[in-house]
C-alpha cells in the first residue's frame, strides 16, 4: 500500500490531536515534541474514540476509562486497556503528513 496525504503539519497542534480518515480507518495524529505519530483512533478496551482524550508527551489517554497509549509504539501504558492500539508508517513530506494503513 501506498502512502495517502491526510493533513498538514500546522494542522495538528503542539501537543494535540487531530483525526483523519485514511482509507476508511480512522487515525488520530498526535504532534509530540517536533514529531508526529499516527495510531488507531479507537481504544482497544471499549472501542471509544481516543481524540476526545488527551496527550500528554507520548501518553495518549482514552476519556472513557482512563486507559493510555505510547502514541510511539502503540503499547498499553495504563489498564483497563490490555491490547495495544495500532500505529501506522508516516512520512512527512514539506508540511504534508503522509500516512499508510493496510
Amino acid at each position: 500500500m501506498s502512502f495517502v496525504a491526510v493533513a498538514k503539519v500546522s494542522e495538528v497542534p503542539v501537543g494535540g490531536i487531530k483525526v483523519v480518515e485514511v482509507q476508511g480507518v480512522p487515525v488520530a495524529l498526535c504532534h509530540v515534541e517536533g514529531r508526529v505519530f499516527a495510531v488507531g483512533n479507537v481504544c482497544t478496551h471499549d472501542s471509544g474514540p481516543l481524540s476526545g482524550g488527551t496527550l500528554e508527551g507520548y501518553a495518549i489517554e482514552c476519556p472513557r476509562h482512563g486507559a493510555r497509549f505510547d502514541v510511539r509504539d502503540g503499547k498499553v501504558l495504563c489498564l483497563p486497556a490490555a491490547v495495544p492500539v495500532p500505529t501506522y508508517p508516516l512520512q512527512v513530506d514539506g508540511d504534508t503528513i503522509k500516512v499508510q494503513v493496510s
